[in-house]
Parts: C-alpha cells; sequence; structure tokens
C-alpha cells in the first residue's frame, strides 16, 4: 500500500521495489513522471487517445489484476480493511497468477501453501 498517488510517492515505491534501470510501463497518470529521471526506462501508454498497446508494452495484465480485485471487493467482501488489505491483495494476486492451472491445479497449489499455516482469530483481530 502506498499513502496517496503523487509522484513523490510512486517514484519511491518504484525505486523500492523495481530493478534499477528496469522499464517500467504505465499508463498516463501524473504520478509516475520523473521516473526517467530515476534512471528507469519509462513507456506510458495513453488510454486516453485510444492507446492500448505498442509494441509489447501495455497495462492489460495489471488492469486485469485491479479488475478482479475491485469484483472481489464487490461481489463477496464489500469491505476491505486497510489493515487487512495486504491479505487481500496476496488472495488476488494468487488468483490471478493461478488463473491457468486449471480447478485441481489452484485447489493442489492453495493447499500446499496452508501447510504448517495458522491464522487464529486472535491474531487476526489484534491491534
Amino acid at each position: 500500500m502506498v499513502a496517496d498517488t503523487k509522484a513523490r510517492t510512486l517514484g519511491a515505491f518504484v525505486q523500492a521495489h523495481a530493478n534499477p534501470g528496469a522499464t517500467v510501463i504505465t499508463d498516463t497518470h501524473g504520478g509516475y513522471v520523473g521516473l526517467e529521471a530515476a534512471g528507469f526506462t519509462h513507456i506510458r501508454i495513453n488510454h486516453s487517445v485510444g492507446e492500448y498497446v505498442r509494441d509489447m508494452a501495455h497495462t492489460n495484465g495489471i488492469e486485469s489484476f485491479w479488475s478482479m480485485l475491485k469484483r472481489g471487493y464487490v461481489g463477496i467482501y464489500h469491505y476491505m480493511s486497510a489493515k487487512h488489505l495486504h491479505r487481500y491483495v496476496n488472495e488476488f494476486s494468487f488468483r490471478h497468477n493461478t488463473a491457468q492451472a486449471g480447478t485441481m491445479g489452484f485447489i493442489d497449489q492453495t493447499i500446499g501453501r496452508m501447510i504448517g499455516k495458522r491464522l487464529t482469530y486472535k491474531d487476526l483481530i489484534h491491534v
């Protein structure tokens, strides 16, 4: 999670999580301005003029992920607290990353990640 979507915040986030010199593909949101100055190759996809793919650059994958997370919010949870947002994001990133595994592959991977882990109610609600 980030505190806001200002250029300073997003730039610091990218610097902390992307390899130096990496290519970063974004939409034209103003919060991404300055990534070139930080040493990244920055490709901006301009949806407002009907651009969705440029050569191999696109934002379709991340937009698909956010769409699935929002559907989970509206259709399943109806509320996601900031305290536990990372858990919701982790759940939906797992769903997104295993979408091609098929039902049994998804179940096998889910069970494999459960072994030896337990989240008690007390731990869940502890402030």
